[in-house]
């Protein structure tokens, strides 16, 4: 796609989305195109939003301006039918440098001609510009500062010449040199056929689908990618040769036919594994940090099916529930722009299913925003209640990927089915009598029996502590707290939440928090969002989290939200026997890093056998502040479904 301007040219590959974009406001901007005889109502629905980048945080947003909202619609559909191509972003080597060679051809100036100034910034890393000159003149080119070059000159054979003068790949030629022996400058076929099954070819492979290479097949690719003819009627292969080949397609690490969706989705949930964000909202540092909403869109674009949300009660006027990693110096954001982001971005890129997990700790009022909100913004995408080919008994398994196409799951914990049906009964009452202002306040103040199997959820205390040496050291000393309400209901009147904190006795605290590390670590939430987020002096940062103390998502949950809750039910993890006595598939439980590679070395058949009928999560243990990411292979290996990574972090 090349632009207007000299100098600009931006690689379909790198799009992240396209969006209809928004009129701007600049004055500026808008007598510009005023100029040119278009008013600010001419430009409704004619702007394209177009969001780029390398990766999931340092995003450029460039805007173009189409002629009706017709055309802009059209531009719109046509970009998004070639971004998310997951092929072509796995190309090969030689189809990189293809592309940067077209990138260059566009790159003219207004003689229509390639400079040569623009060929030493391509090679410019590490590279002096002495060498490249010379490189342009060996192959004839110009080769001056200010000259310039015929594209009808500069073609890919000349581009291939100069990227192996200047970059040459001296791996592949030692490797070529092994293998015939460092005797002669080429290769036999009988060298090429022993190189190809002893080397190239994955043994694991089945023999009669990926039969061994043969002369006949080795003459195939010499044929292909041998440009010395005398070379290839002898049937022979040079070093130039064998780097075209094993810089090609037919040499990719994957098979390129299986990037795209090729497995049965119509197994149990449990048996897939699902690409899943920790602390989504981060673009940066678990402390001190910025959140971000466009966080949730390029995720979600990314393909990953699990975001993580930690729901904090808003400050302002509006008392709007907020997202924000609690406490520990982030920037906030509002929870009804991240629904309204994840309804957009959610199924563009694929149509499995997302579950939005929360860590909960909101007022019961806020909760009900939160719960309106999802109801509101999701409509008919938020699976509200379970499908009637699979109820939530013991013993039956999970829907399909294919069953929840296209559904929002919500994480979260559920109120036991009789207290939750006892206080949506009060709350129905309470709403037919037209106090419609205050639904929270009608609930007293539930206990840990009144949620399902009694769950807490608790943290990393100290983040800057070492792993214990034993599980029960690792999730002891915890502290939790719940929400409280007010008991009346007649007054009308918003009651004031009264915070308690209890602690949890050691031998009932056996599961690590959803919500991640530093989270209480000061009362900087309080501050306003321009003191948030900045550079924290390192002294300071680490005194703060010395102070650390985290506080647990609230128990109190509000009835409408937990009626939502189906198929992603988090509970307290009491053990891998009691989760197999029970059978109930769809509860699941969450493990920090640290625990879960100790239940590996003490219990890995157990905790194969759980993830054989109901979803683990796990998630970076608490001294990760600068979201770096764990190996997440090895509990992948143990069929650990939802093995959450900073995304953040490349």
């Amino acid at each position: 796609m090349c632009l207007p301007q000299e100098g600009q040219v931006l690689e379909c590959s790198l799009i992240n989305s396209i969006r209809v974009g928004a009129v701007p406001k600049d004055p500026k901007i808008l007598s510009s195109f005023e100029a040119v005889g278009k008013t600010e109502a001419d430009l409704e629905g004619c702007i394209i939003c177009i969001c780029s980048g390398t990766d999931l945080v340092n995003l450029s947003f460039m805007f173009m301006v189409a002629e009706s909202p017709d055309t802009a619609r059209k531009w719109i559909e046509g970009l998004r039918s070639v971004i998310h191509n997951f092929k072509a972003n796995n190309v090969c080597p030689m189809t990189c440098l293809r592309k940067h060679w077209m990138r260059m051809c566009f790159l003219t100036n207004v003689n229509g001609k390639i400079p040569v100034r623009g060929i030493t910034r391509t090679f410019a890393s590490g590279k002096t510009e002495k060498g490249i000159f010379q490189a342009l003149k060996d192959l004839g080119l110009p080769s001056g500062k200010n000259d310039e070059i015929e594209p009808s000159d500069f073609t890919f054979d000349i581009f291939y010449a100069l990227t192996q003068k200047i970059c040459p790949r001296t791996d592949i030629e030692e490797l070529f040199k092994k293998i015939n022996g460092n005797k002669t400058d080429y290769l036999t076929v009988d060298q090429l056929v022993s190189f190809l099954n002893e080397n190239q070819r994955d043994p694991r492979l089945n023999e009669i689908l990926f039969p061994f290479y043969d002369p006949k097949r080795a003459m195939q690719i010499i044929e292909k990618y041998e440009r010395d003819e005398e070379l290839k009627k002898k049937g022979r292969m040079s070093s130039d040769g064998f780097c075209r080949y094993l810089m090609s397609d037919e040499n990719a690490p994957v098979f390129l036919d299986r990037l795209e969706l090729y497995q049965d989705m119509d197994q149990p949930l449990a048996h897939y594994f699902i690409s899943s964000s920790h602390n989504t909202y981060l673009t940066g540092r678990q402390f001190g940090g910025k959140s971000s909403v466009e966080m949730y869109r390029q995720v979600l674009l990314s393909g990953c099916r699990c975001v993580e949300l930690d729901c904090w009660d808003g400050k302002g006027e509006d008392q709007e529930p907020i997202i924000t990693h609690g406490k520990a110096m982030c920037t906030d954001i509002l929870f009804k722009d991240v629904i309204q982001a994840i309804k957009e971005t959610a199924f563009v890129t694929s149509d499995s299913p997302v579950i939005l997990s929360f860590e909960n700790h909101c007022s019961k009022l806020q909760q009900y925003k939160m719960a309106k909100y999802c109801e509101e913004i999701f409509g008919d995408l938020l699976l509200r209640q379970p499908l009637e080919n699979y109820p939530m008994d013991p013993g039956h398994p999970l829907p399909s990927p294919n069953d929840l196409k296209r559904k929002i799951l919500i994480k979260n914990k559920r109120l036991k089915p009789e207290v939750e049906q006892r206080q949506l009964e009060a709350l129905k009452k309470h709403m037919e009598a037209g106090e419609t202002n205050t639904p929270a306040i009608i609930m007293g103040e539930e206990n840990e029996d009144d949620t399902e199997n009694g769950e807490k959820e608790a943290e990393d205390k100290d983040l800057n502590s070492e792993v214990p040496s034993s599980l029960s050291e690792a999730t002891s000393d915890k502290v939790t707290s719940s929400v409280c309400q007010s008991n009346t209901i007649s007054s009308g009147k918003e009651a004031e939440c009264n915070n308690s904190i209890k602690k949890v006795p050691d031998d009932e605290v056996t599961e690590i928090s959803e919500a991640t590390d530093a989270t209480d670590i000061s009362e900087a939430s309080d501050q306003d969002n321009s003191k948030k987020g900045g550079d924290v002096a390192e002294d300071s940062e680490e005194a703060l989290i010395a102070q650390y103390k985290y506080e647990s998502a609230t128990t109190n949950i509000h009835p409408y939200l937990s009626a939502m809750v189906n198929y992603a039910q988090p509970v307290k993890f009491q053990g891998f026997d009691v989760a197999e006595e029970r059978n109930i598939h769809h509860n699941m439980s969450s493990f920090n890093e640290s625990v879960g590679l100790g239940y590996l070395k003490t219990n890995a058949i157990e905790f194969v056998n759980y993830n054989k009928r109901q979803m683990s999560r796990i998630y970076p243990k608490g001294g990760r502040v600068d979201s770096s990411n764990y190996m997440p292979q090895i509990f992948w290996n143990a069929g650990c479904q939802m093995v959450s990574l900073n995304f953040q972090t490349p």
